[in-house]
């Protein structure tokens, strides 16, 4: 997400190239996000509500859903912060359905606990949006779980959160994942050490876990396609976006941080930031095991597109290698 600018400007990581319009997307806004009415919506990680000239990309996705008439719930760790969004939301949107529900994706006992909740409802769900994320923290930190904390957040979570809520998206309408990676990714992915246990930055810890989260995107939608699941995947990464997203991770001294304040013209708002990813979620046009992005800029900014999927991305053997480990590891069964 916000990271990506360190890549391109120091000559790290290599990013996708340019992103271009898709036939029926040139100038896709939130206007041609097509009714969402009757339609149940999950976005992990919304209580970004805005602050100062910074929101997240879940409040984002969440206020315009609800503004389309979809059902939402928000779920996150923070039971005001998820609250007050909800109250944004429907001060901006009169009438909206929208509702917080605590979800810790670092505690896979909260995910248990969550996945019950909602399969209680009885109700099939329509749109997830694999969202929340942290970035890697200065030194090594662990979950309640002992996983490293960005791992355990930004992919373990949720991937066990959506084998939690298989059975509700399989009685969903056309149901969709859209889980969410970045335009900086790593270059691989070590298999045999995913928790940097041997060798922590924190930099990689968040690259890892993005490169992971598209791999799943694709396997997901693989393995939906060869067993008859009926459930669509599709991965989006938002450019480079001005979020709280640096500053509640490394921070602002770091040196994502210091370009975060140094060159605010390459962060564009998180509004527009969400873009690729309500694409992914609501259009008509966007095709299952698709991936979108801002096509200005090298993929850094501007109205989704289609994005070039990285080739490291698309190694099938590493992808279910993956997904084995993180069923071992979360203790769950996606299929």
């Amino acid at each position: 997400m916000s990271a990506a600018s360190a890549a391109l400007l120091s000559g790290g990581v290599r990013a996708a190239d340019a992103t271009q319009p898709t036939a029926g997307m040139s100038d896709w806004t939130t206007a041609d996000i097509p009714p969402q009415r009757g339609r149940r919506v999950l976005v992990t990680g919304g209580n970004g509500y805005p602050q100062a000239d910074r929101s997240g990309l879940g409040y984002q996705d969440a206020l315009a859903l609800a503004r389309a008439g979809a059902d939402v719930t928000i779920a996150s760790r923070n039971q005001e912060r998820g609250e007050q969004a909800v109250q944004h939301i429907l001060a901006h949107a009169p009438g909206a359905t929208v509702r917080f529900e605590r979800l810790d994706l670092a505690d896979l006992t909260s995910v248990r606990a969550f996945g019950a909740r909602m399969r209680a409802s009885r109700q099939g769900l329509d749109v997830l949006i694999n969202n929340a994320g942290v970035m890697g923290r200065l030194k090594r930190e662990v979950s309640i779980d002992g996983f490293e904390r960005v791992f355990a957040t930004n992919t373990l979570g949720h991937f066990a959160l959506t084998a939690e809520l298989m059975p509700l998206l399989r009685q969903g309408q056309s149901p969709r994942i859209v889980w969410v990676t970045s335009l900086r990714i790593a270059e691989s992915l070590p298999l045999d050490d995913l928790q940097l246990d041997r060798d922590y930055q924190y930099a990689a810890a968040y690259d890892n876990t993005k490169l992971a989260n598209l791999m799943l995107a694709l396997e997901f939608h693989r393995r939906s396609q060869a067993a008859g699941w009926g459930v669509s995947s599709l991965a989006a990464h938002p450019g480079v976006v001005r979020t709280n997203l640096i500053p509640d991770g490394p921070g602002l001294d770091s040196t994502e941080g210091r370009r975060f304040r140094w060159l605010p013209f390459l962060f564009q708002p998180a509004a527009q930031g969400a873009l690729p990813t309500l694409y992914a979620a609501t259009a008509l046009q966007a095709v299952a095991g698709g991936y979108y992005g801002p096509r200005g800029l090298r993929g850094l900014r501007g109205l989704p597109g289609t994005a070039e999927i990285p080739s490291n991305a698309l190694d099938t053997q590493s992808a279910a290698s993956l997904w084995s480990a993180l069923e071992r590891l979360g203790g769950v069964a996606l299929r």
